[in-house]
């Protein structure tokens, strides 16, 4: 293969929901840095619950190749002429965005403005685990629901997370221990209690139970805040009966149904999370995602939050690839998936 090309791992067609994509194997000419973009030869890559949702969404007559894989680790081989942030040889990891093409392939363009430096302190399949859900947790943590990074604020404050045992739960429940928060995660299974605890959760309670009863059996009479990581609708009943008065709910996914009626009793506030939005809509506080994800390597690197990766497929493959996601797609997977080079 000439150096001016790349192997990419992408999808025709969307396929069966039930089942992974068909990934094929595909040379494409390797892109050019301009602007504010970064190339990054790609080290190690996650799977995402968001890769599923952009299968989905396509359309049966859309022939072209989709390219998925937001988390990226890797090293910066050419920069674009605005470039401030980086140099080459820099190692950083990444989240990407959701209208460009997904970090499956060997180099990638990124704007330099969504970067952060990779934790000195990981690997590069270590540091892929962790820049979509961390993001995600720090603008719902402390940007949507208002909490406080100073943890002597937030003495007596607790916050419900329902999915603590997932990509981002893992990564939400040791960014709120970090801001002083006592938290509660839901898990349904040994190993997922087990997960959310060792990851800091001070309690767990099962979400497939009424949450007021398991609350009050630990002492809990009503929770400050409520993060909100899968079915919506679904919780909504027992996240209105536990919020507190006043408190604050995020969801990172729609609700579809009507809020319930006793959140507006309560003056309860209701936000929601995506952590594409800055990218998306190119909004003018972008760099804050650098700035995130800088902070997360330091934190790493003081020993403060751990990578979340709990499953390793080594090369990137076709075969591992339909590996990782049809394990994604189980519904039942704790931690992060990820994959490191080479491209095979």
């Amino acid at each position: 293969m000439s150096s001016e090309t790349m192997k990419t791992f992408g999808f025709y067609k969307p396929g069966s929901k039930e089942e992974a994509m068909d990934f094929q194997k595909v040379e494409q000419e390797r892109p050019t840095a301009t602007g504010r973009d970064l190339l990054v030869e790609v080290k190690a890559i996650s799977v995402n619950p968001t890769d599923l949702r952009t299968r989905d969404g396509k359309k049966e007559d859309d022939e072209s190749l989709t390219v998925v894989g937001r988390d990226v680790a890797g090293v910066v081989v050419a920069t674009g002429d605005d470039c401030s942030y980086f140099s080459v040889g820099d190692e950083v990891f990444y989240a990407g965005t959701n209208n460009r093409p997904g970090g499956q392939s060997e180099f990638h363009l990124v704007d330099e403005r969504i970067v952060g430096r990779k934790p000195a302190s990981l690997d590069f399949a270590q540091a892929a685990a962790l820049p979509l859900t961390s993001i995600t947790a720090y603008e719902a943590l402390f940007e949507r629901l208002c909490i406080s990074k100073d943890p002597s604020d937030n003495t007596g404050t607790s916050i419900l997370i329902i999915g603590a045992a997932g990509g981002v739960g893992s990564i939400a429940v040791q960014i709120a221990k970090l801001a002083g928060l006592t938290v509660i995660g839901t898990a349904s299974r040994t190993e997922t209690v087990e997960w959310a605890k060792d990851h800091g959760a001070d309690h767990t309670i099962n979400h497939h139970e009424d949450f007021g009863p398991q609350l009050e059996n630990l002492g809990i009479n009503g929770v400050d805040y409520i993060f909100c990581l899968n079915s919506p609708d679904e919780h909504m009943a027992e996240m209105a009966k536990v919020i507190l008065p006043q408190g604050k709910i995020c969801s990172i996914l729609p609700a579809f149904k009507p809020l319930d009626l006793a959140l507006f009793g309560k003056s309860v506030t209701f936000v929601y999370e995506l952590m594409y939005t800055r990218s998306v809509f190119q909004t003018a506080d972008m760099v804050h995602q650098h700035m995130m994800l800088n902070d997360l390597a330091d934190w790493v690197d003081d020993n403060k939050i751990r990578s979340t990766m709990t499953q390793h497929f080594s090369p990137i493959s076709v075969e591992n690839l339909k590996e990782a996601y049809t394990n994604l797609l189980t519904g039942k997977t704790i931690g992060k998936i990820v994959l490191e080079g080479p491209f095979e």
